[in-house]
């Protein structure tokens, strides 16, 4: 694995972002520092494999995991219908 030592809140963090469609591993590579391999070899590391064999069959090929494959230049997408989230108000059913 890397030679870098993370929190387990890094590690959180970085393990939520791989899961994360739109977000890049260009992305992780500059919040974290590591680069597309080694998220790899963290999240085989971290995960069961069961979890592990299910991400890298979403992530493979996927254009949206690599920034120079995403057919949009700038910002994320949002649905038209998507709620605007003002303040901390916190949704109660």
């Amino acid at each position: 694995m890397t030679n870098k030592k993370f929190s387990l809140r890094e590690i959180d963090r970085i393990i939520e972002m791989a899961w994360e469609d739109r977000t890049t591993f260009e992305a992780i590579e500059f919040q974290f520092g590591i680069p597309e391999k080694e998220v790899i070899k963290l999240m085989q590391h971290e995960l069961k494999p069961s979890s592990f064999r299910l991400w890298r069959a979403r992530v493979q090929g996927r254009k949206t995991k690599h920034q120079n494959l995403r057919n949009f230049d700038a910002g994320t997408f949002k649905c038209s219908r998507q709620k605007i989230i003002s303040g901390n108000k916190i949704s109660k059913r």
